[in-house]
């Protein structure tokens, strides 16, 4: 999931870029797309891996995300 996060960021500031740097606008706003395009394929291949969730359990029975580390936090 960090790694959704940080290609996120790395689209957002090329968006951030493209605004004050009209010139170069185009250039920064596809490469804005290619960042966010990874960050999709990188999401879609962690909710593949995941484990599946049944409803009918209470959230207490249920086996923690891979995201909440050692503890469960």
């Amino acid at each position: 999931m960090n790694k959704v996060r940080r290609l996120r960021a790395m689209g957002s500031l090329c968006r951030q870029q493209a605004a004050y740097s009209p010139d170069q606008s185009w250039k920064l706003l596809a490469e804005a797309e290619y960042w966010e395009h990874l960050a999709e394929v990188e999401a879609s291949s962690n909710s593949k891996n995941a484990i599946p969730q049944n409803p009918r359990l209470p959230n207490s029975a249920r086996p923690p995300s891979h995201d909440a580390g050692i503890f469960g936090f």
